[in-house]
């Protein structure tokens, strides 16, 4: 009986098609599909109730036409709904773009689907120094920041936090205090001490590189810490299963006394085999490393990290990267070289893009969004934007709705455009490479779970940013602070400077202002004893010309007024 149900029920909604096309289409589906599952339940029953009662309708209804019809039913909706389910999951691999111009610069895209992922950009005059390590000389110790002030080559003096100073470089014994996790930096370390330090972070603006004694090596699938006994798993390897395998796996390797290990994300499922490789070539870069900071004079480089196509190679090929576009001949060759020794059968991964009438990054499409990593502002695909204010100490972003819906959906449009923001913001602090303190300024939510969904957003997306981050709840203001780890010299601070009129204001005085300020000068003058005749003024020339065309009314009166001509004299800008 059901079954004859379900088929009355068809019936009626293909008599209503003519009616509603569009609504009918959608409703004949879900009847299909809620068919076949019936029709499954009842033939898995089939067997166990043998009473003629449930086989008489169906005798009944044989000569009808629409059995053969639904049996076709039957079929397509499972074989549709298969490829369906396998769709959403297939992951479409990841490309990457590395664009070289020859001694100069480096940039490197991975992108998926046509959007820009991550982005990384190096200007070789610049001379990145971030994983460097030098044998510098302690210059001074300042004892109420307790830091050490070194001298390692560069133009500033590095930074060493007492944090940061391995116990090894302590010269003599203290015995702490109650409650004292350090030593004072001073009783412990001596000025003109040499030191092997590490550059963390690079110098920006005025302040001096960040150093730390304790060093580490980075390798494909480890990065090895000696002075250190710590290891350290990726987090963004999740399997506790994985993991352990991976921590047997390093127990069994056997560090040297004092070494430590990070296993990298790439590690995951390697064999002891690759792992064992790459441990046993960081062990003798650490020798070769410790023997020349032995020898060498002070200060001077003692281990130099590797430019950023190799960097690219060995730090962001993950085995999702599918594509490996280089616009550069010889770099397009040692990648390849890189990337036998990896992955031996994907060598043809690694594509040589040779065409003169496009760049590579408009060969795909992606120009467009590397210009709006330097904009100030981010549009929103609902309608709002991001603005993006930098300051030396904190990075201030606010979020604007656009045009609101009316009241009623004011609170639907708050939180769909502060979900929006939520994603995009985590985005742009990876392409910006945005460190240091980050305020966000949400749109004002009253509901508590809206509150909490969006904070779940901004977690989630702020998985996939490989720098550390330390990400606070929104307050009842409606501000959320972010504390992002700096990987390295961004795109903006290597390729923006200070406005020469604004010096990096974002506004000037404007004209009517500046020629009150003038006239005020040229009245002063003019009130001199030994004021020279005739007075010549000089200013820029759009000032210049705004005098003489808005404002010769007064240069005039004070002509009569003092008997003396006045001169405006426009200089070059």
């Amino acid at each position: 009986m059901l079954i004859d149900y379900l088929r009355k029920k068809l019936a009626r909604t293909n008599q209503e098609s003519d009616v509603k096309k569009q609504e009918s289409d959608a409703k004949k589906q879900e009847w299909k599909d809620q068919d076949v599952t019936e029709e499954t339940k009842t033939e898995q029953k089939k067997p166990k109730s043998k009473t003629g009662q449930k086989a008489k309708p169906k005798t009944q209804k044989k000569t009808a036409p629409k059995p053969a019809p639904r049996k076709a039913a039957s079929t397509s909706p499972k074989t549709s709904g298969k490829a369906t389910r396998k769709t959403p999951s297939a992951k479409k691999g990841r490309k990457m773009l590395v664009s070289v111009l020859p001694d100069e610069q480096v940039e490197v895209i991975l992108q998926t689907e046509g959007r820009i992922e991550e982005y990384y950009v190096e200007m070789l005059h610049q001379g990145k120094t971030r994983g460097n390590i030098y044998k510098g000389k302690i210059h001074n110790i300042d004892q109420s920041l307790q830091a050490a002030f070194v001298s390692y080559g560069a133009e500033r003096n590095g930074f060493l936090q007492v944090d940061e100073v391995h116990p090894e470089y302590y010269q003599s014994s203290y015995s702490r205090k109650k409650g004292e996790r350090y030593p004072p930096l001073q009783k412990v370390l001596k000025p003109g001490q040499e030191v092997l330090v590490q550059v963390v972070k690079e110098p920006v603006g005025k302040k001096g590189a960040f150093l730390t004694t304790y060093l580490s090596l980075p390798g494909r699938y480890f990065v090895l810490t000696p002075g250190s006994e710590q290891l350290g798993i990726s987090r963004k390897i999740e399997s506790e299963k994985e993991r352990q395998r991976l921590k047997d796996i390093v127990d069994e390797l056997k560090l040297d006394e004092g070494h430590g290990v990070i296993v990298r994300t790439v590690s995951e499922t390697l064999s002891k085999t690759a792992l064992s490789r790459d441990l046993q070539f960081l062990k003798r870069l650490w020798k070769d490393v410790r023997k020349k900071g032995v020898e060498a004079r002070c200060p001077s480089l003692v281990y130099e990290e590797k430019d950023l196509a190799f960097r690219a190679a060995r730090d962001y090929l993950t085995p999702d990267v599918t594509e490996i576009w280089v616009d550069h001949e010889e770099s397009a060759a040692q990648m390849r070289e890189f990337v036998s020794l990896i992955f031996p059968r994907r060598t043809k991964m690694v594509r040589l893009y040779a065409e003169q009438d496009r760049s590579l990054f408009a060969r795909f499409n992606l120009e467009t969004q590397l210009d709006s990593i330097f904009s100030r502002e981010v549009k929103l695909p609902s309608g709002g934007r991001l603005v993006f204010d930098q300051t030396e100490a904190l990075t201030a972003v606010d979020i604007n709705s656009g045009k609101t819906a009316g009241e009623k959906n004011f609170r639907d449009l708050a939180l769909k455009t502060n979900i929006e923001a939520a994603e995009e913001i985590a985005h742009q602090l990876m392409l910006r490479d945005i460190g240091g303190q980050v305020v966000i300024d949400y749109i004002e939510m009253k509901d508590p779970k809206h509150v909490r969904e969006v904070e779940k957003t901004i977690r989630t997306a702020m998985k996939l940013d490989k720098a550390r981050t330390d990400i606070g709840k929104i307050s009842k203001f409606g501000l959320q602070q972010i504390v992002r780890q700096r990987l390295g010299i961004s795109a903006l601070s290597s390729s923006m400077e200070l406005c020469p009129h604004c010096q990096g204001a974002g506004t000037r005085r404007n004209q009517e202002w500046c020629a009150m300020r003038a006239l005020k000068e040229i009245y002063r003058r003019l009130l001199m004893k030994n004021c020279p005749s005739p007075l010549v003024y000089e200013t820029d020339c759009t000032l210049a010309l705004y005098l003489l065309n808005e404002k010769r009314h007064l240069l005039t009166r004070f002509e009569q007024e003092f008997g003396q001509q006045v001169h405006i004299l426009a200089i070059k800008d």
